[in-house]
């Protein structure tokens, strides 16, 4: 088992994202200098800027990134527990620039008092260019992130089992207020 499936086992990220572990690593470097690094602990004011992504790729190939909050609510209720901070589709080759943004990055806000949360990517190979009908959403609206599920998301699109990841953990800091007031919340 790689390195890769073994962190998103042993953090749970499989089961309570995806099925299936990725096996290969997305190389995740911030404008702050931070690295994330299959579970290192970093800080909101650390990524709050998109990172430069870099995965192993095929030229003619097109992917999807998801990075998304699998700790954001923490009642019975697992439906609401999944928040979105960036999603990018059509990706060819390994340009996540060129890209078809679904939602704009933002940064990681956990709430204060609610501990360390996982932040997850998850990287998938498309069966091919894919018409999305998601609402396009900017990096300053929240609207339609709760409520998340990289699965189903997964599954609409025929994705398959993902084929890289990487996540950190995070816990508020005093960025986070400043965070939550660019996005009106």
């Amino acid at each position: 088992m790689s390195l890769v499936a073994q962190a998103f086992e042993a953090s749970k990220i499989v089961p309570d994202v995806i099925p299936v572990a990725p096996t290969k690593n997305i190389e995740l470097k911030y404008p702050s200098g931070a690295i994330a690094s299959q579970g290192n602990e970093l800080t909101p004011t650390q990524v709050k800027d998109q990172p430069s992504v870099t995965f192993e790729a095929e030229a003619d190939a097109f992917y999807t990134l998801v990075f998304t909050d699998p700790d954001n609510y923490d009642g019975p209720e697992l439906v609401y527990r999944e928040w979105h901070h960036w999603l990018v589709g059509n990706i060819p080759g390994g340009d996540v620039s060129a890209g078809e943004t679904l939602s704009g990055y933002i940064g990681s806000g956990p709430p204060q008092g609610t501990g360390i949360h996982r932040y997850v990517y998850i990287l998938y190979k498309q069966p091919g260019k894919l018409d999305f009908d998601e609402k396009r959403l900017t990096n300053t609206s929240i609207d339609g992130r709760a409520s998340f599920s990289t699965k189903k998301f997964a599954e609409k699109y025929n994705l398959g089992a993902p084929v890289a990841g990487n996540f950190y953990r995070a816990q508020f800091d005093d960025y986070v207020p400043q965070l939550y007031k660019s996005l009106g919340a």
